[in-house]
Formats: C-alpha cells, sequence, structure tokens
C-alpha cells in the first residue's frame, strides 16, 4: 500500500513514529547511547526550530510529540535526527545494515483530548510492555523527568566529520575533543499552556501515577513480574523480539467521529489539489527538460511554502 502524503496544516500537533528494521533492539538503551541520542535530538532543535513536547525511545522504536510550523521543517528535522540516530546506533551495536524500517510516520492530533490521550500513550512507555515498574525507570532516552520534576534533558553532540578531517591529518582525537553539549528544550502542549509550570508538573506526575495504577493491576492480572533495567541492559541489540504486536497506524488522532470526519476532508482537498498539479506538471514536463542535457534528471522542485 502507498504512504499517504505528508499533509501537515498550520499550527498542526504531530505524533512521528518511526521503527527499527525487522523490530531489533536496535536501541537497546545505555548511557552513552541515551547521552548522544540527546545531542542529537538538541542539535537538531537548534538547526530547525522543532516544538517539542515530548518523546521517548524504547529498543525497537521512537515516538515524538511535535508542533511543526510546516511538512519540510519536519521532514528536515526528522532526516537530521534519524540519520545521526542511526549512525551513532550503529556505530554502539556494530550494526552496518540499515537501522529504520522505513520513513518515519507522522500522525495529526487533531483535538485537546486526542492530544492529552497521546501524551498519555508516550509517558506509558516501558510499563505498559511490562518492561519496567515505574515509568521513570526505563534507562533510555525519555521526557518523563524533564515533564513531571522540571529536570534538565542535556546530551552530547559529537562532530565525526570534524573528527574525520583531524585524523586525515594524522592527528590523535580525544573523545571529547570534537563534543558540543546541547539541551533539549520542552514546549508545553497547547492543551496545557495555560497552567504554570509547576501545575503542568502536577498534572504529568498525576497522568504518571495513574499509568502505574494501571500498569501495576495488569502485571497482577497476568501474573508477571517487570523484565527490569538489569535484564533490559543486558539483551542482545540485534535480536528480535519472538512476536510483535502492532495494529495499523491511525489515519488521524482525533477523539470524537466529527473532527476525524472534518479532518478527512482537509486531506482529500489536498490530494485533489496535489493531484491537479501534478498533472500540470507532467503537461509542462516536455518543455521544461528541453532545457536540460539528454539523459539528465532536471532538478526536483523546492517545497511549496508560503511566501
Amino acid at each position: 500500500m502507498s504512504r499517504p502524503l505528508r499533509f501537515v496544516p498550520a499550527n498542526a500537533l504531530v505524533e512521528v513514529t518511526t521503527r527499527t528494521i525487522q523490530g531489533r533492539l536496535l536501541l537497546k538503551p545505555s548511557p552513552e547511547l541515551t547521552e548522544i541520542i540527546l545531542g542529537v535530538i538538541g542539535k537538531a532543535q537548534g538547526l530547525y526550530g522543532m516544538a517539542i513536547h515530548a518523546f521517548v525511545l524504547v529498543s525497537t522504536h521512537a515516538h515524538f510529540l511535535l508542533s511543526p510550523s510546516s511538512a519540510d521543517q519536519l521532514a528536515r528535522f526528522m532526516q537530521f535526527v534519524n540519520a545521526n540516530i542511526a549512525k551513532e546506533a550503529g556505530r554502539l551495536h556494530l550494526w552496518r545494515d540499515r537501522l529504520w524500517s522505513r520513513r518515519y510516520r507522522s500522525i495529526v492530533v487533531a483535538d485537546e483530548k486526542a492530544a492529552h490521550a497521546r501524551l498519555r500513550y508516550i509517558l506509558a512507555h516501558g510499563t505498559k510492555e511490562g518492561l519496567v515498574g515505574k515509568s521513570a525507570e526505563w534507562p533510555g532516552p525519555n521526557c518523563i523527568a524533564a515533564l513531571t520534576t522540571g529536570e534538565l534533558l542535556r546530551g552530547t553532540w559529537f562532530d565525526r566529520s570534524a573528527e574525520y578531517i583531524a585524523r586525515q591529518r594524522g592527528e590523535s582525537v580525544l573523545p571529547s575533543q570534537f563534543a558540543t553539549t546541547f539541551d533539549v528544550k520542552l514546549t508545553p502542549l497547547p492543551c496545557l499552556a495555560h497552567l504554570t509550570a509547576d501545575q503542568r508538573q502536577a498534572e504529568c506526575r498525576r497522568i504518571v501515577k495513574e499509568i502505574q495504577a494501571a500498569a501495576d493491576a495488569e502485571n497482577k492480572a497476568k501474573g508477571r513480574e517487570p523484565m527490569g533495567v538489569t535484564a533490559i541492559l543486558a539483551q542482545d541489540p540485534h535480536s528480535r523480539p519472538a512476536t510483535t504486536d502492532r495494529s495499523p497506524a491511525p489515519f488521524v488522532h482525533a477523539s470524537d467521529e466529527q473532527t476525524e470526519l472534518d479532518f478527512r476532508a482537509q486531506y482529500r482537498a489536498f490530494v485533489d489539489a496535489f493531484r491537479a498539479g501534478a498533472q500540470r506538471l507532467r503537461e509542462r514536463a516536455r518543455e521544461l527538460a528541453e532545457i536540460f542535457p539528454l539523459w539528465a534528471f532536471p532538478p526536483a522542485l523546492p517545497f511549496n511554502a508560503p511566501a
């Protein structure tokens, strides 16, 4: 099935998901990888100005809750994040193949109730799968402490290009010689922006407490004990889960049917306009192609943003 067109309305809230190839544990957490991933996200935020509300990276996939200004900003931010995480995780775990299974999937979060639900979903990672007893115990990159206590999210960006050039000159490169510290700044969700910082932290603590109670009840009902941090850190990053519980991604996150129908109508209008533009472009393709020499691929069109 073909991928839907990347449609990001103005001032939209989106949830972005990306998964490792074959569900392998290539994002298996470690203190070193966590520091590097936070550095990559902080560097990308500095470059592209992305508003980040929440995120979590578990061993097989990642979730981000973002407010991009356009589809172009989202694409550039995620390209930088995914490309550099793939390089760094591959370096640490000695993985030479591709790391991500496919391009990221972005899903618009269409209303405040759905935004609350997606925040809760991200904060529940680690506990809902029975990996750790408490959400805050997840040892990989996440925003739980930042949202509940205001803890700083700080990582390290390593300029691998500068390292390579220095080695090519025959220089000895120290591990921290081309390292820069970056902070990941979280923007309050629009549905929580009217609260003070202390009130937002209290609300997030309340959500985490409810998640904890639900996880405890589910563990008791299933008669299971959480895997625990020690066992998580001991896993082989090249291994694959025996089974994966994956459901089809929703077209849009909406709390009621009418909101979903309204968004689908917007998307259909966008697709119709896109197809009409593609048809006009095909009609002019021969005329435009004559500008370039034979056997050349004419340059792609730039992103169509408002002036």
